[in-house]
């Protein structure tokens, strides 16, 4: 009777162990430890929390798996889990409700993912929550209310993350770190609350004036897990610890100028500049009206620490260079402005007859610009700035082998126009002039395409390869933005060497007017081929000769 007995309890206890490893996963292990049984999964190919996993598990352990994130009621079926070890997996994003029904839960572990926040709201499901780790993920910023859940908690480990500035306020508001400071607390038994913030890019500015008094003041039962936390920027901080940096207080931006007023003469050189006084340091831009035409040298320097200096460098001043110039700092705390009035005198020349009747065309400032390739063509925008505005403007377009240049009147309101279908292998140079004047040296602009490789696509290659190694502008035009680079052969040989087989003699090119959006700013001169030319349609078909290259 007693060995039937016996028997009968084996069966027992061999149903049992089998009915355990059914209810485990594929791949993972199941345990019974002294808090309960215990799900592991290591080291195996499990993109997504299982479904419905049995409400009997304490602890479940998921860890070097390709897991990615945490959907809502991914634990629907484990209200009784009291730890969650989430280790070494692709952990990105948990979702909201994602640890809802986990009112037991007493430790999350997260470490080594790659979490860049975390919906700090979900720990209301978790008032039991006594550890939280989250070490060696990538979270960037504490909200000043993030931890207002985390009642029991008793370890935070947010160290190597990717944290530079954090408000004291975060841990003030802690109701763990309250609990702890209340007046009376020092007489009960309380565990202490352990508090990991080290190797975290820590920026040792006035924004984290108030974390760096925080961890000075802190006092048993909080202690830090590491108390040398060091800092990594700004560069005259780097390396030092905490408890050595003096932090100043943080302020708006302060600007000052040696002068709001600078007048100079037309050719001078000016630098204009404003001294910006700013705790944390700020970002410092000019603005000025021609800023889209005209672009200068911004440098920028620190004489000291919390101070800013930024010079505006304007080479060889024009009369439409006269204005305001604003310079303009700002910083998390706010915004200032300081605006200096440049004033550009002509220069003084004794008045000619000729002076007398050009006045308006020798002051004028004139910038022209290739702006946009087509398959067959260019396509030029200029601006111009004059003290008596002229209503037309007059192109001059034309080859190396053309006898005579294309002149084209642009009427008035327009500032754009396409040059079409170019030869192939040809310097073209374009020049523009106010009213019906005649070019003027400064005020053109020359390039050259490529060989010809035939068909449409060989004329896409054309433009975005061989102008970009070959191309060379043989004329910087004073005032106007200018490209240039090394070219594998000079475009005096281009013909020769390059292009031997390009056309003789070919007919300047017809333009055509093309309205655009100004705002278009790719500014690199293209070459490009073409295989003929056509008539332009509501254009003067008035020519001049001229002789000379401009």
């Amino acid at each position: 009777m007693a060995s039937v007995s016996h028997y009968f309890l084996l069966v027992l206890v061999f149903l049992d162990s089998h009915a355990a490893q059914l209810s485990c996963l594929p791949g993972c292990t199941c345990s019974e430890e002294s808090f309960g049984r215990t799900l592991q999964c290591v080291s195996i190919t499990l993109g997504k929390i299982p479904r419905k996993l049995p409400e009997e598990f304490k602890q479940v352990r998921i860890e070097n798996s390709p897991l990615s994130e945490l959907p809502r009621g991914s634990f629907i079926t484990m209200s009784t889990l009291e730890y969650l070890w989430l280790n070494f997996n692709n952990l990105t994003v948990i979702h909201l409700g994602a640890l809802e029904h986990l009112s037991e839960l007493k430790e999350l572990r997260l470490e080594g993912n790659k979490l860049r926040s975390v919906p700090w709201t979900e720990f209301r499901a978790t008032p039991l929550l006594r550890v939280l780790d989250l070490k060696h993920n990538r979270i960037d910023a504490l909200p000043e209310l993030a931890l207002q859940f985390l009642v029991n908690l008793t370890y935070l480990d947010l160290s190597s993350n990717r944290l530079t500035v954090v408000a004291k306020s975060v841990f003030l508001n802690w109701p763990a770190y309250q609990k702890h400071r209340q007046p009376g607390c020092e007489t009960e038994i309380l565990s202490s609350v352990m508090l990991a913030l080290h190797d975290n890019p820590w920026l040792c500015d006035c924004r984290l004036r108030g974390l760096v008094q925080f961890v000075r003041s802190i006092s048993l039962p909080v202690v830090l897990v590491n108390p040398y936390l060091m800092c990594r920027g700004p560069l005259s901080k780097a390396g030092q610890l905490f408890h050595e940096t003096e932090l100043s207080a943080c302020m708006k931006p302060q600007i000052s100028t040696p002068s709001a007023n600078v007048s100079i003469r037309v050719g001078q050189n000016v630098t204009l500049r404003c001294l910006v006084q700013a705790s944390p340091s700020p970002t410092i831009a000019w603005t000025y009206p021609l800023s889209k035409w005209r672009e200068f040298d911004v440098l920028t320097s620190s004489p000291a620490e919390d101070a800013a200096l930024s010079e505006l460098v304007i080479p060889a001043a024009q009369l439409v260079d006269r204005g305001s110039y604003t310079c303009v700092a700002s910083n998390s705390i706010g915004r200032s402005s300081c605006v200096i009035s440049l004033h550009v005198q002509p220069a003084q020349a004794a008045p000619t007859l000729h002076s007398l009747f050009s006045t308006s065309e020798g002051n004028a400032y004139v910038d022209l610009r290739v702006v946009k390739q087509t398959v067959r063509g260019i396509v030029l925008e200029w601006f111009v700035a004059a003290d008596t505005p002229e209503k037309w403007f007059t192109l001059y377009i034309g080859s190396d082998e053309a006898r005579r240049k294309e002149v084209v009147h642009v009427g008035p309101g327009i500032s754009t126009y396409l040059v079409d279908d170019l030869l192939p292998g040809t310097k073209y140079e374009v020049c523009l002039s106010l009213g019906r004047q005649p070019p003027r040296q400064g005020r053109c602009v020359v390039f050259v395409t490529g060989r010809d490789h035939g068909g449409l696509e060989g004329r896409e290659r054309l433009l975005h390869t061989t102008v970009i190694l070959c191309a060379v502008l043989l004329l910087v035009p004073v005032g106007a933005y200018v490209w240039a680079v090394q070219a594998p052969c000079s475009c005096r040989e281009w013909g020769l060497r390059c292009c031997p087989h390009r056309r003789k003699a070919p007919r300047c090119p017809p333009a055509v007017p093309e309205h655009r959006d100004v705002s278009y700013r790719d500014h690199t001169a293209v070459c490009e081929d073409g295989l003929g030319h056509r008539g332009a349609e509501g254009e003067g078909d008035e020519e001049r000769d001229v002789e000379g290259d401009s």
